[in-house]
């Protein structure tokens, strides 16, 4: 009993987690057409000037926004009131 009942359990888990649901794949392909849009904006403007990040940014939610996707949240927390 012992000797199947390890395998059976495997492969039970293996089966239920072959398969990601919808709502993931949506997510996935959300994150990696953000993800493309960095990178575009990057190629775009490689440099660190001030101006070269602001047009940066704007290039960044320009395509997040064409692409009906989620805008990046800044990395630096909101100033205190």
């Amino acid at each position: 009993m012992n000797r199947l009942g390890l395998p059976a359990a495997a492969l039970l888990l293996l089966i239920g987690t072959a398969e990601a649901s919808q709502q993931g794949q949506t997510v996935v392909n959300s994150w990696k057409a953000a993800d493309n849009c960095a990178k575009q904006a990057q190629a775009a403007y490689p440099d660190y000037s001030a101006e070269a990040n602001a047009k940066r940014d704007a290039k960044l939610k320009e395509c997040l926004n064409a692409g009906n996707l989620a805008p990046r949240q800044p990395l630096s927390p909101p100033p205190p009131r």
